[in-house]
């Protein structure tokens, strides 16, 4: 092996390159499991994003169950989630294109529309089928004109799986509907429901109605949860009959259940059994066929699967490898489990267990990355000092290329990772991105703030009325942590995030000095438009808790936007954005720019048609790691180690 060449920081070259890096952004989605079969969902960005249905076991190749033409995605909510169910060898799927519920048996022709034709108006997800079949329950949202929230609205309906008749409102006048479930004797429907200004991770509460005949549900019964106090996730029926869900009443979602109208918690403990409800249809438990339960605990910002018996409330750790569950899915059928799983080696894999035999199939990679181990950075979780004499937590990733080391005495650029939500959560899986970053000899500080989930409820509620300034915080400390321990350059510290994380990008480079450059990826410039119905109705009141109800903070609103107080900016931005985002509009980013612009800064923005909230494209991800890179590489005087197309940046001096 020849000696390691001596470059500095940022200029190593790196065998994973941009068009790797779109190539490992396959997203994979809900984990079913029917007949001994795994279902999932999986974006592909060499199909223009797609998302594709696919399924497998561990004796064949995973074959796809949908045609080419068709992507398994729903937009209820925006964010979607739930866009399939599966009964015998029928799915039954949400298409992305017309929105429309369609029944689809391979290999018995196209997929047949079971719902009408609305241009995308009216949107279905998270459903179930009555044992009979006839009958699919779930959420539809309808959208009837251009004002939000007046004009979209959220209900339970039931429609004949053979596409015979329309749908029927079975539960409606709540803002939000979600996880309807029907028990095992068909006899009753559990259901979660909130209302605005407040988000399910707020405060939701829970319902169980009895089924009739039609379908029809009678009076509904609260079984437990609040507005705005206390959050229920996952509502599930076990195989006795009794309801189970987790709640975080105890500061931690723990599991619960109703047995014979007392509430019991399983297994009391100070770890997270649920998680932020942002995509429908998403589980972090699931019953095997002797009662027990398969669950997901996060503590310490560790995942851990686990088997828990209802009965005595002991919970055995599954020890596996995988340490990290980045989609809360989990799905199980009798002895097997599935579930989407990852480690600081493994980017996420949908992964079957089989109880029985203890064996462990991988049946998808998101990602392989075929390169040498010395060129992967393995993440170190850091607790830090910030604001108000708390802790907040990361996971720290040195620079990493065995064919490279730095001058001597130098220290590397550090990029802060700020994610979104804001309620997200950093994990240490094998993340093909970082790693683009730390092979070229950039450290990386992945964040988890004070609102990141994880961490009990009181750790998400740090940001409540402190958005943009506890994020923010706690990203600059994190940063001055690590050069105050000589680990990175304090000179040259570069902070990143899209959507909320671009928020907080954008109030780092806006109210702070420390950064010498950043990359906003559709983030916000001005909170008012938000708070005012400027945005979808899932978050078109999300900033009430965030920020302080409006119109009576309205000037919290324009301080705390970045927009209004640009006199303050002086820091080199890259601003990059989805054409038809319809979360983050593109009049944000067009707002920063143009200020950015009128100001004389360094800076660089770029459109990308067809895409919305978060790439799906090939070619825009790679496109934007290029920019972004050679965004960095300029503006810290340095010459990328592998050739990229040159950004121009406008305002560049020389």
């Amino acid at each position: 092996m020849s000696e390691p060449a001596v470059a500095p920081y940022g200029a190593w070259s790196s065998p994973i390159t941009p068009a790797m890096l779109a190539a490992a952004s396959m997203r994979l989605g809900q984990v079913a499991v029917a007949d001994g079969l795994v279902y999932w969902t999986e974006t592909r960005p060499d199909e223009a994003g797609r998302t594709a249905l696919v399924r497998g076991d561990a004796f064949g190749e995973p074959q796809d169950v949908v045609p080419a033409t068709f992507g398994v995605r729903t937009k209820v909510h925006e964010y979607g989630g739930g866009a399939f169910v599966v009964r015998g060898d029928t799915v039954f799927f949400s298409n992305f294109a017309d929105q429309r519920l369609y029944r689809h048996t391979p290999g018995a022709g196209e997929p047949v529309p079971i719902t009408p034709e609305t241009g995308g108006a009216h949107r279905y997800a998270d459903g179930r089928l009555t044992a009979d079949g006839r009958w699919w329950i779930g959420v539809r949202e309808r959208h009837e004109g251009p004002n939000v929230p007046a004009d979209v609205h959220n209900e339970l309906v039931a429609l004949p799986t053979d596409g015979a008749a329309e749908p029927r409102i079975l539960a409606g006048g709540r803002d939000f509907y979600a996880d309807p479930r029907i028990s095992p004797d068909g006899r009753r429907v559990s259901f979660l429901a909130w209302d605005l200004p407040w988000m399910p991770w707020d405060g939701t509460e829970l319902f169980v109605a009895d089924l009739g005949e039609g379908p029809t549900l009678g009076e509904p019964r609260l079984v437990a949860g609040r507005d705005g106090e206390e959050s229920i996730w996952q509502p599930s029926w076990g195989p006795d009959g009794d309801l189970y869900w987790a709640s975080d009443r105890s500061g931690w979602w723990n599991l619960e259940r109703d047995h014979g109208g007392e509430r019991q918690i399983l297994h009391p403990a100070e770890g997270e059994f649920g998680a932020p409800l942002w995509n429908l249809g998403s589980s972090t438990f699931a019953f095997l066929g002797d009662g027990r339960i398969v669950c997901l605990r996060t503590a310490g910002g560790v995942d851990h699967l686990g088997i828990l018996d209802p009965e005595t409330g002991e919970l055995t750790d599954m020890d596996l490898p995988q340490t990290a569950i980045p989609r809360p899915t989990v799905a199980a059928e009798g002895t097997a489990v599935a579930f989407i799983g990852a480690s600081a080696a493994t980017a996420p894999q949908v992964v079957l267990l089989d109880l029985t035999t203890r064996a462990v199939e991988v049946l998808r990679e998101s990602s392989r990355l075929d390169v040498d181990a010395s060129v992967l950075s393995t993440p170190e979780p850091i607790a830090f000092p910030t604001e108000g004499d708390r802790d907040a937590y990361a996971y720290f990733y040195p620079p990493a290329n065995g064919a490279f080391l730095a001058p001597k005495g130098e220290r590397p650029p550090l990029i802060v990772m700020s994610h979104g939500g804001p309620t997200g959560q950093a994990d240490p899986s094998l993340d093909a991105e970082t790693q683009f970053w730390t092979s070229r000899g950039f450290a990386v500080v992945d964040v988890n703030y004070g609102g990141s989930s994880g961490f009990g409820r009181a750790y998400r509620q740090r940001l409540n009325g402190m958005w943009g300034v506890v994020d923010t915080d706690d990203c600059i400390n994190a940063a001055r942590h690590l050069a105050r321990e000589g680990r990175v350059d304090g000179d040259r510290l570069l902070i990143r995030g899209g959507s909320a994380g671009g928020y907080t990008t954008l109030c780092a480079l806006t109210f702070h000095d420390d950064f010498a450059a950043g990359a906003s990826y559709f983030g916000i410039a001005d909170l008012v438009p938000f708070a005012a119905g400027g945005t979808h109705k899932f978050e078109c009141m999300y900033e009430h808790t965030l920020v302080g109800p409006w119109p009576e903070a309205e000037a919290l609103y324009r301080e705390r936007s970045p927009i209004n107080s640009i006199e303050l900016l002086s820091t080199p931005t890259l601003v990059l954005q989805g054409a038809e985002d319809e979360i983050v509009p593109p009049a944000q980013a067009e707002l920063i720019v143009g200020a950015l612009r009128d100001k004389g800064l360094p800076h660089a923005y770029l459109l990308f048609e067809g895409e919305q909230h978060g790439f799906r494209m090939a070619g825009s991800i790679r496109r934007s790691a290029e920019a972004e890179l050679s965004f960095y590489a300029q503006i810290l005087g340095f010459e990328p180690g592998d050739p990229i197309p040159r950004l121009a940046i406008e305002n560049l001096p020389g």
